[in-house]
């Protein structure tokens, strides 16, 4: 295994989108400087709606007043695709990774988050897979784990969103990455209740298998030392709230 210089930063209870954009943001600022090969932040979020690159507003069903009374914030974001929800009851994982210290080759790195995904699932005795149309893990024709990333350096941001116990009735509100044609699943529904912490001890086993390093896990203080988000600022701004 060839050495990385690689960190884990695992929040603990839900942390908002703008939040989770600030701690990439200081991820990034440390890969970009060098210190760091890659940090993997790995989170729960507060119900929100993202938009990506590619669009997506158009598969937001709900108006501002039933996302209001819901508690929902709406995005737009740097990330590639379209429209997707993060909420309770999924693992969202945020890798910051210098691809030069990996292979500078997106599918690839796409394809790998997709297998960090797929090794977990197997675990659970669940056969997942992948669609030639359609990013993103899937179990037959719903899927689990829906994929997103920006790069600018050659550094990756935003990563996938891994559906464990999620809430169907916010799903029902999107069109999920603009597809209509198949649905969502998350784990529970397949194997039947399970420990959220033992999924997300599974996931760290299989990032650091899948990408062949070894993370270190810090504090998210250690993160924002230094007066990195002080100095990176938060790009993106909810739209609504």
């Amino acid at each position: 295994m060839e050495e990385r210089r690689c960190f884990l930063v695992e929040l603990e209870g839900l942390t908002s989108y703008a939040d989770g954009l600030a701690l990439q943001e200081a991820a990034f600022e440390r890969v970009r400087r060098g210190t760091v090969d890659g940090i993997l932040i790995l989170l729960q979020h507060s119900p929100v709606f993202t938009i990506g690159k590619s669009g997506g507003r158009d598969n937001l069903l709900a108006n501002q007043e039933t996302l209001r009374q819901l508690g929902i914030d709406v995005y737009d974001t740097t990330r590639g695709g379209n429209i997707t929800y993060h909420g309770p009851g999924q693992i969202v994982a945020y890798p910051i990774f210098s691809l030069k210290k990996w292979k500078m080759d997106l599918p690839w790195f796409v394809t790998s988050l997709e297998e960090v995904v797929i090794q977990t699932l197997r675990e659970y005795g669940i056969r997942a897979g992948r669609k030639p149309k359609y990013r993103g893990v899937w179990v037959g024709d719903k899927k689990i784990a829906a994929m997103g990333i920006a790069v600018k350096r050659w550094i990756t941001m935003h990563g996938f969103a891994f559906n464990i116990n999620v809430n169907k009735e916010h799903f029902a509100l999107i069109n999920p990455c603009g597809i209509t044609e198949f649905g969502i699943v998350s784990l529970e529904d397949l194997a039947g209740s399970v420990d959220f912490g033992e999924v997300m001890g599974i996931v760290k086993e299989k990032f650091a298998k899948v990408f062949e390093a070894n993370f270190r896990e810090v504090s998210r203080g250690w993160l924002e030392s230094d007066d990195i988000l002080a100095k990176t600022g938060v790009a993106e701004e909810a739209h609504s709230k």
